[in-house]
């Protein structure tokens, strides 16, 4: 039966995620409330401390070390490994965490400030937002396309000083896109524009670009030379620009797994995106072991490009899929819960949906990347219709990636050392290891026995302070949405 264009429209993930970010609401001053102290939701801190007795996963796939000892000195991993090992110093404050487990903070690369507040628009939340990503064992993001720019980067630079609570932030300039119907922002309109808001937005603070769905492939290939010759890198949701076209520009990552390309669309036209039905199609008729898709893999590996993968809120548009977790509901204003919970029903009701079937075909593909040597890494991208709320999205896309077919431990190193790898930190974060800072996630019960254990968080220690996941939520429930 043909899609009209409506249902065409609101079926359509891959554009409404971020196609539809046609206006950003913005969310009034006196609503968002000074940033809270962030000693009201600290939980441990203190020169030297030793976490004993407790089940560490590294961060780097392997299996994990039970009855671990971390020594923290200063805000650095001193030592760590077997307790029966591990010296105690003798001015360390010593915890005992029989019965947790440890993972390295998530390192996660497709964030946002903003969240869906109404059909099309979306409303800034820099009081909420980097709590809940703290709160939900993220150290770092980034945020892979701003809307404010100057609050992200002014808001990443308080969190960098101290003065309010939140994970590293690397801060995209804004969306750079072509002559686009799906973002009513600047619009580039030359390779030479697109070089000029590149120096311009390094020199505002920006630290990473983010192109969008309306370049051209001379726009594209502009903003990557000249991001690079500022020791910057490139990622991008793409849509006129195939994949391939953009590897072979050297960019750095893309964007939502394999479902923003347009390699598949049949008489797919250069400089030229296609419709979301067409898309959409593309990836219902391509096969798991489509050669095409095997070749596409290949050359993005050959290439070095990185691999977002962003399952959850692509799960969002599938049926048969959970709705959020209540309790991440709960911190939502009255009426973004009832949106969602609406549009989730709407869509939950649908007896042909095509995102059920091409959910599992992106996971595949992406272990299928990652199994050959891809550098995968993780995101959640809040936005769609809602749904996919920070903090507890860092957690419900780890799961995702295990649904895929990635261990635990492997699931985890794309959520934390991958993305450290990406950003080129990982001799700084990303797995629990000797001399680097220590951002660690404590989570109540066994991460190897228990699935569920990863839904327990506790707190997320960055640099050597632990944040209390439970007061830092406790502090937004009912606020989200207007703070």
């Amino acid at each position: 039966m043909p899609h009209s264009k409506r249902h065409d429209r609101e079926n359509s993930p891959v554009k409404s995620i971020l196609a539809a970010l046609v206006l950003l609401v913005p969310i009034a001053a006196a609503a968002q409330a000074p940033a809270a102290p962030k000693e009201n939701f600290v939980a441990l801190e203190g020169p030297v401390l030793a976490l004993t007795h407790v089940e560490v996963f590294d961060g780097t796939g392997a299996a994990p070390m039970r009855d671990a000892t971390i020594v923290v000195r200063d805000g650095r991993i001193h030592a760590w490994g077997p307790g029966k090992v591990v010296f105690l110093p003798v001015d360390a404050k010593v915890i005992d965490l029989t019965g947790h487990s440890v993972s390295p903070g998530f390192v996660m690369l497709h964030e946002h400030m903003f969240y869906p507040v109404a059909p099309g628009s979306y409303g800034a939340l820099y009081e909420s937002f980097p709590k809940l990503y703290l709160a939900g064992g993220a150290t770092t993001v980034r945020t892979a396309g701003s809307m404010s720019p100057y609050a992200d980067i002014n808001v990443a630079q308080e969190i960098a000083e101290g003065k309010r609570p939140g994970p590293d932030m690397d801060v995209t300039a804004p969306f750079l896109d072509g002559p686009s119907p799906f973002m009513q922002d600047f619009r580039i309109r030359s390779p030479q524009q697109a070089r000029e808001m590149v120096r311009y937005w390094a020199s505002a603070g920006a630290t990473s670009y983010k192109g969008y769905m309306g370049l051209t492939r001379a726009q594209l290939g502009a903003i990557i030379d000249e991001a690079h010759k500022g020791k910057r890198k490139v990622t991008a949701h793409l849509c006129a620009v195939t994949y391939r076209e953009a590897a072979e520009m050297g960019i750095d990552n893309l964007e939502h797994g394999f479902l923003a390309a347009t390699d598949f669309v049949a008489g797919k036209k250069p400089d030229a995106c296609p419709t979301a039905l067409e898309l959409r199609t593309s990836f219902d008729k391509l096969a798991l072991d489509d050669p095409a898709m095997q070749s596409l893999q290949r050359h993005l590996i050959d290439k070095k490009v990185a691999l977002t993968s962003t399952l959850t809120v692509f799960e969002t548009f599938a049926t048969g899929r959970p709705v959020a977790a209540p309790e991440a509901l709960e911190l939502l204003i009255p009426q973004l819960r009832e949106s969602y919970l609406s549009r989730w029903s709407q869509i939950a009701g649908q007896k042909d949906n095509a995102w059920s079937r091409i959910l599992p075909k992106a996971m595949a593909w992406e272990k299928q990347f990652a199994d050959a040597g891809g550098l995968l890494v993780a995101g959640t991208d809040p936005t769609g219709y809602g749904g996919v709320i920070p903090g507890y999205s860092n957690v419900r896309q780890v799961e995702l990636l295990e649904e895929a077919g990635f261990t635990r431990g492997q699931a985890l190193r794309i959520a934390t050392l991958n993305g450290a790898i990406y950003l080129g930190r990982d001799a700084e974060i990303g797995s629990v290891a000797e001399g680097k800072r220590a951002d660690l996630v404590l989570y109540k019960g066994s991460l190897a026995d228990d699935p569920k254990a990863l839904r327990n968080i506790v707190w997320t220690m960055k640099a050597g302070t632990a944040y209390d996941s439970a007061k830092l939520l406790a502090s937004l429930k009912g606020k989200v949405g207007f703070q």
